[in-house]
């Protein structure tokens, strides 16, 4: 068994909202190639290419919003009419084959093919709810993927935690009333998109099982760090959770256009290390980690580095 999986389909770079835009096809690139650079690339297993099908999306999505996305491409838009998601002729199709390549992961941890495993996926998803596009986000790879777990793999409880700069609404939307999902969530407060108070902590079988945990602009790691060893440790000890799924966004690395945060790529690698203990103490390991922001080239790749040499166990 590998111990790391890569998800790298480099259709996903189709996706392309034009020049100058901060969400753009280059960002697969640069974290490929510092992989490879690295050498990297060699110590993983190239998972496999596929597409999710529509029924996988609708395990979060409506079918009246796939459809909307499907028809609004076919109009040749420019951007999606439920939010701030650019869009071209082939964003369908790079969103699908990022939920797809999720997928891929989620089997290859449960057949034990790779412990963990990283997605470079794009456009990102965790603004994206079940009836809308917004925050250059389609479909929601990583809600998909924890749904996937549970109807398949028969995971039981799913912990998702997104250490974007950016607050994942869509993804705290979908799974607000759902206790067999644990979401915890570090962003920047006041930002976009004005969700994720301390007060939002879910309703109904999900109460208690959002955990936001907002801070100002300029952050460091260390108060990061803090969050996740004083909120996260104890809540997940008491989740067990089956699967950890990470919404991974660097946009919270020092020097990122899109985010007022100061993490460094070492902050990254004890934060990766820190989800390796939960998922070591309750799921065998089992780690499927999404790219979501990142926004900085050069800070994007080292930041990725930083992430795949602690899955590897390299930190």
């Amino acid at each position: 068994m590998h111990r790391t999986g890569i998800g790298a389909d480099p259709r996903v770079k189709r996706h392309d909202a034009g020049p100058g835009f901060p969400e753009q096809p280059a960002r697969f690139s640069a974290i490929l190639n510092r992989l490879e650079w690295s050498g990297l690339a060699s110590d993983v297993l190239r998972l496999e290419d596929r597409v999710a099908t529509d029924d996988e999306l609708a395990l979060v999505h409506t079918r009246e919003f796939i459809a909307l996305v499907d028809r609004e491409i076919a109009q040749n838009r420019g951007q999606l009419s439920t939010g701030d998601t650019p869009i071209n002729a082939h964003s369908g199709e790079a969103a699908r084959i990022a939920a797809g390549c999720v997928l891929s992961a989620v089997d290859a941890v449960y057949s034990y093919e790779v412990q963990n495993a990283f997605c470079i996926v794009r456009p990102p998803g965790h603004h994206a709810s079940a009836s809308r596009g917004m925050g250059f986000c389609l479909f929601n790879s990583v809600a998909i993927a924890a749904r996937y777990a549970q109807q398949k793999h028969g995971a039981a409880r799913v912990l998702i935690v997104d250490w974007d700069v950016h607050h994942g609404n869509g993804t705290q939307d979908i799974f607000y009333e759902d206790g067999s999902v644990l979401f915890f969530s570090t962003h920047q407060s006041p930002w976009y998109p004005g969700t994720g108070d301390i007060t939002e902590t879910g309703e109904g079988d999900g109460v208690g099982k959002t955990i936001n945990c907002p801070f100002p602009a300029g952050t460091d790691g260390v108060r990061i760090q803090n969050a996740f060893r004083s909120r996260l440790l104890p809540a997940a000890e008491a989740f067990r959770p089956d699967l950890v799924l990470i919404s991974a966004g660097f946009d919270s690395r020092i020097g990122d256009p899109l985010g007022l945060f100061r993490l460094t790529d070492n902050d990254f690698a004890e934060l990766t290390g820190l989800m390796l203990r939960i998922a070591e103490r309750h799921c065998s390991g089992r780690i499927v980690s999404v790219l979501e922001g990142g926004y900085n080239l050069e800070g994007l790749a080292l930041a990725a580095e930083a992430h795949v040499r602690a899955l590897l166990g390299e930190g």
